[in-house]
């Protein structure tokens, strides 16, 4: 009797979860829409953004092109919780954070050792078909950069 009810807890504590990352609008294919971005001249460009869900971790995979326009992969592993997450394949940064701050936006940070780089949020629109990522921080010569990439969900 017992292991059944500890059997049916765990059963629904995975539904339950499950159901929380089924309802991440944030989840699937997003494609970079030039026209509508601004973003700074001779910077890196994300062109292909996919969320997808590993366990209970969010997996955000980049693929675009550097400042100098070679092609570029990118892998993110984490939680919405707001802790710094390892990142794989980018020279320029090891370590990004996301905090959900609601259903339709979160915060990010970009670290390279202890340092900020850039900060930004991402805000999913209400129809749930396009995202926008502004981000502000600073390059590798010092020079602050402002950006906002639009995105069409796929």
């Amino acid at each position: 009797m017992k292991a059944r009810r500890i059997g049916t807890t765990l059963a629904l504590c995975l539904v339950g979860a499950t159901l929380c990352l089924a309802a991440d609008g944030f989840l699937g294919t997003w494609k970079l829409n030039e026209a509508k971005s601004k973003l700074a001249p001779g910077t890196a460009k994300n062109s292909t953004v996919v969320y997808s869900t590993m366990g209970d971790n969010i997996m955000v995979t980049i693929d675009g092109t550097d400042a100098a326009g070679k092609p570029t992969h990118t892998e993110w592993m984490g939680k919405y919780d707001g802790k710094d997450y390892p990142v794989a394949g980018d020279s320029t940064s090891d370590a990004r954070s996301v905090k959900k701050i609601d259903d339709h936006t979160l915060a990010f940070t970009v670290k390279k050792g202890a340092k900020v780089l850039f900060t930004g949020s991402i805000v999913l629109s209400a129809d749930g078909k396009t995202r926008t990522v502004t981000t502000e921080g600073t390059d590798s010569s010092g020079k602050k950069i402002t950006a906002t990439a639009v995105y069409d969900k796929q």
